[in-house]
């Protein structure tokens, strides 16, 4: 899990009636961040603070939420909540904290007019814990959706998982809430986990990247409604640079359990923190944040419930 990295701590908010979510992983000291995107759709905040240009070099943490663009509303609770700690950058009679944010469509799967509040981002932040995470349709995978190739009738749940890997004595963890485009494979075997089904009421799943290659017509679904967003976390010391290039490495596992992955129709976002102080190979490092990202998406998936018209990967 991502909370095998010391400093790390993980909050989600849930609304289980209008199905979206905001999850949070704070830093309990200011971490070097840095951010790689990918596909045609992002919907993020707060990247000013990971530009190697910026003032304040550092951030509190990272919120991934649904809601599309109204999502980001969430980051000012978790605002609220780290100013409420005296955690930030000291200005004057108050702190600033610093967070990022990414956010994906799940506006199509519950209430569309049900969004993340600040209230929510404000109850993240404070459950955030060191230990267990919760995963599969909580935080910011409660609306997450797979496989919509052929539109919603033929898609499955999708959800947020977390794995963690080791490099030396470094340890490095990820966060992924998967909400793609396409389908979810085992990056061991290249078997189909979750994605478009044969039919609204199939089981059977069909390959969505031969589907888009052969010209299937994406009609309204050739919208950014999609998006698999996500955070890796490690005790490895890195520059803002360097924290960016592992976030690019760490894609790696977007591609190894995503088909296609970064769509133009995706906002695929991996964000960075670097904690520690311990000194690895970046390169060897990337790999193994590669790994954790790739079976973080697995477990995310595994994790998921059914809805009445959306099934999960346990029904196939």
């Amino acid at each position: 899990m991502i909370t095998d990295v010391p400093g790390i701590r993980v909050g989600h908010a849930t609304d289980a009636v209008g199905l979206t979510g905001v999850s949070v992983v704070l830093c309990d000291r200011p971490a070097v961040a840095g951010v790689e995107l990918r596909g045609w759709a992002n919907d993020v905040i707060g990247l000013d603070y990971l530009d190697p240009r910026h003032l304040v070099g550092v951030v509190d943490g990272v919120v991934l939420g649904g809601g599309s663009r109204f999502g980001g509303e969430s980051v000012w609770g978790v605002l609220r909540w780290l100013e409420s700690q005296g955690r930030g950058y000291a200005a004057g009679p108050t702190t600033v904290p610093h967070v990022p944010g990414a956010f994906l469509f799940d506006l199509n799967v519950g209430d569309g007019r049900a969004r993340p509040t600040r209230e929510m981002g404000f109850e993240a932040a404070s459950v955030a814990a060191a230990g267990l995470v919760a995963e599969g349709n909580v935080g910011a995978g409660t609306g997450a959706s797979v496989g919509k190739v052929h539109g919603r009738p033929r898609a499955m749940r999708g959800g947020i998982g977390t794995a963690s890997a080791r490099v030396g004595d470094a340890v490095v963890g990820a966060l992924v809430a998967v909400n793609a485009l396409g389908d979810v494979r085992d990056p061991d075997t290249g078997a189909l986990i979750a994605g478009t089904r044969d039919s609204a009421d199939g089981r059977t799943l069909v390959d969505s990247a031969r589907v888009l290659r052969e010209g299937a017509a994406l009609g309204r679904f050739a919208a950014p409604a999609h998006t698999t967003i996500g955070v890796i976390a490690t005790t490895a010391r890195l520059t803002r640079p360097e924290a960016s290039k592992l976030a690019s490495l760490g894609m790696l596992g977007f591609a190894r359990a995503l088909s296609p992955p970064h769509t133009a129709f995706d906002g695929d976002t991996l964000f960075s923190l670097s904690v520690g102080e311990e000194r690895v190979d970046l390169t060897r490092l990337g790999l193994a944040a590669a790994d954790a990202v790739a079976r973080a998406i697995v477990r995310g998936v595994r994790a998921a419930t059914a809805l009445p018209d959306l099934p999960a990967a346990s029904a196939l």
